[in-house]
């Protein structure tokens, strides 16, 4: 194949048009990936549909949840032909003051594909070489250790795992803490089941009956759907979880991942002595809050942007164990269903995180 194809925004909120072009050569630190899998996220829809500002202007191939296999490279990775990777969301150079200092998701030389760089709505990309993770799969088809699913589904290790998973860490979440999370849909889900698997108590809080219910199964102990409740009564069951589960009521692990002006609010609201708030989810709307809390709880809150590189093969460990369920999470589309998928993912049509699969 000498050729390869994408979808590609032309303009905001306009439908995305089908390109074809010669397949680009790697230089000597890139790899080109087949695409295998590539994930619609949040953010996705926020570039497409809000006009929020890409750091590569349209015409632009969205998609930065990528798994699929290295089939060129350049000198520097030749010994990753071959191999199966998922693409890291958040590509910092790995040179510069900030990266050695451990601050890579900040790097300003850092590649997101989808924003930076052309993404991975396509068939093929070429990404630096660097920090790909590599998979213990040979084919597309074969499922990975415990966890039942194919490279293709892993795509969504790349943002909507990883990321709760960075944030899980800054906030210095530890076994036997309540971690709270407000907006359950792709990574707000992951993150329940990841805080689950290490060791915590787990409030789930979303409008989605559905998803309430679902998460129950996957370590959610406490959901709460807070559309008839005020903020008072929420915090007021969440004390009463705790108390019950010889939990604390205070330095709780409160976890923004709806993306919503409500969503921000509540969390600050449940803030409490020692408590660290972890903002995850984007919205454009302002909210307004009484920041002085964050002196008089003695609290902290702390945001992060993607997920530093070297954490993604514990992230993937996790899910090869069957500790992070990823199967129940996601459903497959055609690439070429990119459009319609948009829409209904727009529409909240569709329960599941979309992979888009070429």
């Amino acid at each position: 194949m000498s050729t390869y194809f994408a979808w590609q925004m032309q303009q905001v909120g306009q439908p995305m048009q089908r390109v074809q072009g010669e397949l680009p050569e790697p230089a000597e630190d890139e790899v080109r990936v087949r695409v295998a899998g590539c994930g619609v996220c949040h953010t996705d829809l926020g570039f497409f549909y809000e006009g929020i500002p890409t750091v590569k202007s349209p015409p632009l191939v969205l998609g930065h949840e990528i798994s699929g296999f290295v089939e060129a490279a350049g000198s520097r990775y030749s010994h990753l032909m071959g191999k199966a990777v998922i693409v890291p969301a958040v590509l910092p150079c790995g040179e510069c003051a900030l990266c050695r200092k451990g601050r890579g998701n900040i790097c300003r030389r850092q590649k997101m594909p989808g924003n930076h760089i052309d993404g991975g709505f396509a068939s093929h990309i070429v990404v630096p070489g660097r920090y790909l993770c590599p998979v213990d799969v040979q084919s597309e088809s074969e499922p990975f250790g415990e966890s039942g699913v194919t490279l293709k589904e892993l795509s969504v290790i790349a943002d909507a795992v990883t990321t709760p998973y960075q944030a899980i860490r800054n906030a210095g979440l530890q076994q036997g803490d309540l971690a709270v999370f407000i907006g359950v849909g792709g990574i707000g889900g992951f993150g329940v089941q990841l805080a689950s698997a290490l060791g915590a108590k787990v409030v789930a809080i979303d409008i989605d009956e559905r998803k309430l219910q679902k998460l129950s199964q996957y370590g959610a102990e406490l959901t709460i759907n807070p559309a008839e409740k005020s903020d008072k009564d929420i915090r007021k069951e969440i004390q009463s979880f705790a108390k019950e589960n010889g939990l604390s009521p205070l330095e709780w692990k409160i976890f923004e991942t709806s993306g919503t002006a409500k969503g921000q609010e509540l969390a600050f609201g449940l803030m409490t002595f020692g408590a660290t708030l972890a903002v995850v989810g984007f919205t454009m709307d302002k909210v307004t809050i009484r920041l002085s809390n964050l002196m008089a709880y003695d609290g902290r809150a702390i945001g992060n942007w993607g997920c530093l590189p070297e954490y993604y093969p514990e992230v993937l460990e996790l899910v090869r164990q069957g500790k992070v369920q990823i199967a129940p999470f996601v459903q497959t589309f055609p690439l070429d269903q990119i459009n319609e998928v948009f829409e209904k993912v727009h529409r909240r049509e569709i329960e599941q995180r979309p992979v888009l699969v070429p």
